[in-house]
């Protein structure tokens, strides 16, 4: 099979001529080649940043719980103090403290403004706590709390976390899905290209065949031109692409899922695999269609 694909793509000068090197068919592949290739660019970002997003969304709830303290004002301290008390004897806490009336107030401001009356509202009291080596007990920490400080409530953040991830994982597969058709494309859109440059060409195929040239000689002109097209014009949408993704704004540590499109690392090699992908599509693509074509052409 390698040594198939290395003979097809060995150049071949006199072969070479029997495809035209320009009109519809030659810009034709190399445009849409190129423009598919820079819209799978944002799909792989988009992929690869969803994944990031529910990486870091798992990271930062995974290891934390919060417990919320609802109980009279003249026992709010008392229930707060059990349960700090509490949480220090508690295998699998590394660290637990009580948010302070600023921090809530921060919490609190993006649904009711800055200037909340903590003082003048029952607002629970909230402590933060954080896990350490395996974790702890959840369902015993509940009953050591409705034992102690019966207006407690322990939020693990599962019922954050797993939707967070199903959707991360979706929006991801989303994007990986969305390669997948853009590729699909190209190779259905350089198969017509293939077939009409046969078919205009019907005419130099005929006088080759009298001449003793075979199919595979043939095909394998048409193969090497439109596997170069492809290839040159996914290379130039990649790189278009890439410079787009990396003149997007990245938002810093306060990044949202917009401005934190694009790649990070290895991930912009990854990209590179698409011009080589195009390359790959459009020469089975064009084999199986310059094939077909000259066995019709008899």
């Amino acid at each position: 099979m390698i040594r198939s694909i290395l003979a097809d793509m060995t150049p071949d000068p006199a072969a070479d001529r029997v495809v035209p090197p320009t009109g519809h068919t030659a810009w034709l592949t190399q445009f849409t080649a190129g423009v598919m290739a820079f819209l799978a660019v944002f799909a792989l970002a988009l992929s690869m940043a969803a994944g990031r997003l529910a990486d870091r969304w798992e990271d930062a709830l995974a290891r934390t719980a919060t417990i919320r303290i609802s109980a009279p004002e003249d026992q709010m301290q008392v229930q707060t103090e059990a349960v700090l008390a509490l949480l220090t004897t508690t295998p699998g806490i590394a660290e637990a403290r009580a948010l302070t009336d600023d921090e809530q107030r921060a919490l609190l401001a993006p649904w009711f403004g800055p200037d909340l009356p903590l003082d003048e509202l029952p607002i629970p009291r909230l402590i933060e706590l954080t896990e350490e080596g395996e974790g702890y007990d959840s369902e015993g920490l509940r009953q050591r709390l409705a034992a102690e400080a019966p207006g407690a409530i322990l939020d693990d953040h599962d019922r954050w976390r797993r939707p967070l991830a199903i959707a991360a994982g979706r929006l991801q597969a989303l994007g990986l899905g969305a390669v997948v058709l853009i590729l699909a494309a190209t190779g259905a859109v350089i198969s017509l290209a293939a077939k009409a440059s046969l078919a205009s060409n019907d005419q130099v195929i005929r006088v080759l065949r009298q001449i003793g040239a075979r199919d595979t000689y043939i095909a394998r002109a048409f193969v090497r031109r439109f596997t170069l097209r492809a290839l040159s014009g996914a290379a130039a949408g990649t790189l278009a692409g890439l410079v787009v993704l990396w003149l997007m704004p990245s938002g810093g540590d306060a990044a949202g899922f917009l401005t934190g499109l694009g790649f990070e690392g290895f991930g912009w090699l990854w990209a590179w695999t698409l011009p080589l992908l195009s390359a790959a599509i459009a020469f089975a693509a064009t084999r199986a269609t310059a094939f077909a074509k000259l066995g019709t052409m008899r």
